[in-house]
């Protein structure tokens, strides 16, 4: 093909079924492209990704992928071609908005890869039925619904249980299954709010029918590859996305396995797919019956998945193919042995096993059709068991595997059978215990309907457990079946040093996308016990652990740091490896790093890699955010050898008591708090701070427990609800300050020098900073305080002796007070280094190889030379039954960012970035229940009231629930906690994708934004 320049649209922020997967696939893309001379133009306003790094395309556009705003990218780059199918749902709906406008037209933008027609065929449940039936592939019996009449009558028809599924949309959104007529009538109203076209389709439910996935991909020529087979351990009725899922396919016969090939490959032919698509088939595990379910006719979910499973990249591959190769002229770059048509051959198994939030987000509800969960970890292993309880260890819920862990230990026989009957998260660990109590796999197969191979697996995992637990020793057994020291010593009642100085040590094996049969040579590492000899690799220089699953508070930002890192220590001359789990990210790509070990992240796991590269390797552990904090202390005491800050600073930030003496011991302000053993003393204690104060539980997880109390009653209320109070686990509590600017400093330091970057939040204190709004440079801060947050910073990292990166969080009020401090990366350093151009990463990486910063001065503050907002990514539509709040805790999923010469640009184009935002134009409801936020909301209002009409509840009573399902209201601006009043009013806000504003502060400042759109504001859009 003839393309000079392409246009490239990513996924935007992080979301729940749309996370890091699709930075992993766009920046393969990004590189494919460039390698023939392409000039790439990328619209994605992810300021977390590496994909928004200058160094993979050659303009980046931080702006919503809105068709506005891309039609003027087009106007302005004019590129020949635009990607499509590297972005997720978000780009290819996008990609099919801009067609239908006729700006592709207009502009003779052609599209590579699958023609619009093919995703259309692919996306429209409709057009999909019908091209399936004329070509002859099954599919199960169903009928397209254009409105909730119509999807009742077709249930009759089929007859109950049926499932709703959403034409054109993202990660079953809207979906759900309905047994009786009045569940279909309790829900279609999403599934309608959630489709780009206003089409469902009621479909036949096919209860326990095993689902199986194919990776295919196809050239233009008519040339297939069927990559490789995943099996979904979650039968039919359970999303793919929140599936624990095993490649290679396992319990398949040969039959079974060529019917559902064949049926792969005929439905991406019939889509006239070009490039990679995701194949979903349903097998009747009591016949022979397969029915295709759906396709994806872009880069999916589970391609990042299979990519590095079977050592095939696919988006490398995709994007050659799109632009015209054949498969047999694209090497694999994995192997660099064999070319693309070869299919990968397996000699190891791989399990992938979601991570949900449920307890974060107050949701009950088991697992279904509509995805939920969070992040991903993916396992390696010679055996099921071994990679299975690995992978349930990397998901890092605080289990050690399906045994042995605090939620095995503490399940009841009746909790563990209603678990696996509900079909809640983490369902094999209640399968385990209820094994262990005496339940047979026969009697599980009966509640859940999975195949009684996998939980034969847990079988042999508790038997082991059991033997483990009498006294019984057989150590390479029980690591062949993936059980850890911690797990081996606690059953055995002995150390975990004792059981490490027993057993013998796992084997290092290559992941060679080949099982041998054809020579092929990979940096892709794994280790297992299922192995007598090392596959031989050279050692490295530095070890950088990664940021594991994801989950909130851990996202894409971190990978950034990660894989920044080690680039800027590869430039620098340094042999590099990275410890990661994570299939969804860059840092677990081919091409990053000398050596990837695809492993866990524990210390046991770190010294087993220490002695294979011997003592010279130096670990890095604050790259990857919180989950490498835990293990400065043991390695250390080790005796392996950390890059960086040292242990005993971790520990002096981490630990809120000594971090406390050390502030009054500097002189440095912070609010007054203090510890209570018992609801009295805690009564007692804020009594005496004064109302209102911050109770926070100690040894919780994510602070998940965290809340304000205005009052005695709330004080007490919370306690009895939520908290442990005793001298074992006892509360913090410290005097909150609702009235201050809470503020943070991101900086490098080598112990002597440092470089600062203030950011402000807009959101007041008691927003978690992950949910807040940032500003940069501050707006409303006075010149002084700004100056003493570098001065606070500055302090503490000369006092603490940082070398490398650390981050200061204030309350800025009457005097700048400390939160805490962070020495490590933080989830704002992405958005810091874009917006200022310096690259937090390279100075860290300074300090960690020559132990200083190469600058002058002592204390060096920069910031941007525009105004930069970064915006919180909240994905309540996803979580069902989830109260849409603000709060201590954390709940976003991700970030977007963008900028302005004016502050309102910056601000309202960030704001747009993050789904499903839109600016207003006829109607918005506006309230609160909370009086602290009544004056504020009032303001908003009445900053809108000249050209909106303004509603609260009371005026619409009880139609609000019918405006908002009929989208006749354009935004929901509300503030305050109070379920018991307003959770109808959020949750079908949330439903129907209506934008939520849920801080007062933010309204007002969204409320003068809009007027100045309203009068003429331009939002400008330009490169970075």
């Amino acid at each position: 093909m003839d393309i000079k320049k392409i246009l490239v649209i990513g996924s935007g922020a992080i979301k729940v079924a749309e996370a890091a997967e699709f930075d992993y696939s766009g920046s393969q893309t990004l590189k494919a492209f460039r390698e023939e001379g392409i000039k790439t133009v990328l619209v994605n306003p992810n300021i977390a990704t590496i994909q928004t790094s200058k160094f993979l395309a050659d303009r980046v556009y931080f702006i919503p992928i809105q068709r506005q705003f891309l039609a003027e990218v087009i106007e302005q780059e004019r590129p020949d071609a635009i990607a499509c199918g590297f972005g997720g749902q978000t780009a290819l709906s996008a990609c099919v908005d801009l067609d239908e406008a006729g700006v592709l037209e207009k502009y003779g933008v052609r599209v590579v890869g699958t023609p619009v027609r093919g995703i259309k065929r692919a996306l429209s449940r409709d057009l999909f039925q019908k091209a399936m039936r004329e070509a002859g592939i099954p599919v199960p019996p169903s009928s397209p619904a254009k409105s909730p009449e119509e999807a009742i009558e077709i249930a009759r028809y089929l007859g109950y249980p049926v499932v709703v599924r959403v034409s054109f949309n993202l990660g079953g959104a809207g979906a759900f299954v309905a047994r009786s007529e009045e569940a279909l009538k309790a829900r279609i109203y999403k599934a309608f709010a959630q489709s780009a076209i206003g089409e469902v389709l009621v479909e036949k439910y096919l209860e326990g029918w095993k689902e199986i996935e194919f990776e295919v991909v196809r050239d233009a020529y008519d040339n297939v590859a069927a990559v490789v087979c995943m099996e979904n351990i979650d039968p039919m009725g359970v999303h793919t996305g929140d599936s624990i899922v095993v490649a290679p396919c396992l319990t398949l016969t040969d039959e079974e396995y060529q019917t559902a090939r064949n049926i792969s490959i005929g439905v991406v032919r019939t889509i006239e797919l070009i490039g990679e698509g995701n194949v979903q088939v349903a097998i009747n595990y009591a016949g022979p019956e397969q029915y295709a379910i759906e396709t994806n006719p872009r880069m999916s979910r589970s391609s990042a998945l299979a990519s590095k499973a079977s050592g095939y990249p696919l988006a490398y591959i995709a994007a050659k193919l799109a632009l015209g190769y054949r498969l047999d002229e694209v090497l694999n770059q994995v192997t660099r042995r064999t070319v693309a048509s070869f299919e990968p051959a397996l000699d190891y198994i791989v399990v992938k096993h979601p991570r949900w939030e449920s307890d974060r987000f107050g949701v009950t509800e088991g697992l279904g059709p509509e995805m939920m969960s969070i992040g991903e970890a993916m396992g390696i292993g010679r055996t099921l068991e071994e990679a299975w309880q690995k992978a349930v260890r990397m998901i890092d819920i605080g289990e050690p595997g399906l045994v042995g862990g605090p939620m095995f230990q503490s399940l009841t026989l009746e909790e563990a059978l209603k678990c696996i009957k509900d079909y809640v998260p983490y369902w094999p660990i209640c399968a385990a215990k209820a094994i262990y109590l005496g339940v047979s796999v026969e009697e599980i197969h009966k509640i859940n309907k999975v195949d009684k191979f996998f939980l034969n697996a847990i079988k042999r995992i508790v038997d082991v457990y059991k033997r483990l637990e009498a006294g019984e020793v057989d150590l390479d057994e029980a690591k062949v079946l993936g059980f850890s020291d911690w797990q081996i010593a606690k059953a055995l009642g002995k150390s975990v040093d004792e059981i490490r100085a027993m057993r013998r040590r796992p084997v290092v094996k290559k992941i060679d996308t080949l099982a041998g049969e054809w020579p092929a040579d990979t940096n892709y590492l794994y280790l297992t016990y299922g192995g007598q000899y090392d596959d031989k690799t050279p050692g490295v220089d530095y070890l950088v652990v990664g940021a594991g699953v994801f989950r909130i508070g851990v996202s894409v930002e971190f990978d950034w740091s990660t894989v920044t890192l080690a680039t800027e220590l590869k430039n620098r001359g340094y042999r590099v490896a990275i410890l990661n789990y994570n299939p969804e990210t860059v840092s677990t790509d081919w091409d990053i790093v000398d050596k990837l070990y695809f492993d866990e992240i524990s210390v046991e796991r770190v010294l087993d890699i220490v002695e294979k590269e011997g003592n010279g390797v130096t670990v890095v552990l604050y790259a990857g955010g919180q989950i490498g904090q835990r293990l400065y202390v043991p390695l250390e005491k080790a005796g392996v050898k950390i890059g960086g800050t040292r242990a005993k600073s971790i520990d002096m930030a981490e630990d809120r008591g000594k971090f406390s003496k050390l502030l009054d011991r500097l002189g440095i302000k912070q609010p007054p708090w203090l510890y209570a053993a018992s609801v009295e003393e805690a009564v007692k204690l804020a009594e005496g701070l004064g109302f209102p104060v911050l109770l926070r539980p100690s040894y919780v997880l994510g602070g998940t427990y965290m809340a304000v109390a205005y009052n005695k009653e709330e004080l007490i209320n919370f306690l009895s609800k939520a908290a442990k109070v005793s001298g074992e686990y006892p509360v913090v509590i410290s005097k909150f300050m609702p009235k201050g600017i809470e503020a943070e400093v991101d900086a490098v330091s080598d112990g002597v020098k440092i470089v600062a970057t203030p950011i402000e939040h807009i959101e007041p204190p008691g927003v978690h900073s992950g949910d807040s709004t940032m500003v940069l440079p501050p707006r409303r801060l006075e010149e002084w305080a700004v100056k003493k947050m570098t001065d606070i910073a500055h302090t503490l990292a000369v006092e603490l002796e940082v070398k490398g990166p650390l981050n200061v969080q204030f309350i800025v009020q009457d005097d700048v007070y400390v939160i805490e401090a962070n020495l490590r990366v933080s989830r704002s350093m992405p958005f810091v280094s874009k917006a200022t151009g310096v690259n937090y990463m390279s100075l860290v990486a300074d300090v960690l190889t020559h132990g200083r910063l190469a600058v002058d001065e002592e204390r060096i503050t920069l910031k941007p030379s525009k105004w930069w907002v970064k915006s919180p990514q909240f994905s309540w539509a996803r979580l069902r039954g989830a109260y849409p709040r603000l709060g201590p805790v954390m709940y976003s999923t991700g970030e977007v960012a963008s900028n302005g010469s004016v502050f309102e640009e910056a601000l309202l184009k960030s704001w747009l970035s993050a789904t499903p935002n839109k600016i207003p134009s006829k109607t918005a409801l506006i309230y609160t229940y909370d009086p602290h936020h009544e004056e504020l909301l009032r303001q908003a209002a009445g900053l809108l009231s000249w050209r909106l009409e303004i509603y609260t509840p009371e005026q619409l009573g009880g139609k609000i629930a019918e405006m908002l399902k009929w989208r006749k209201i354009d935004i929901v601006m509300t503030a305050g906690v109070t379920p018991e009043k307003d959770f109808h009013i959020r949750r079908t806000a949330a439903d129907t994708n209506t934008p939520l504003v849920l801080d007062s502060t933010l309204a007002v400042e969204l409320a003068k934004a809009f007027n100045w759109y309203y009068k003429n504001g331009k939002l400008e859009v330009a490169p970075w």
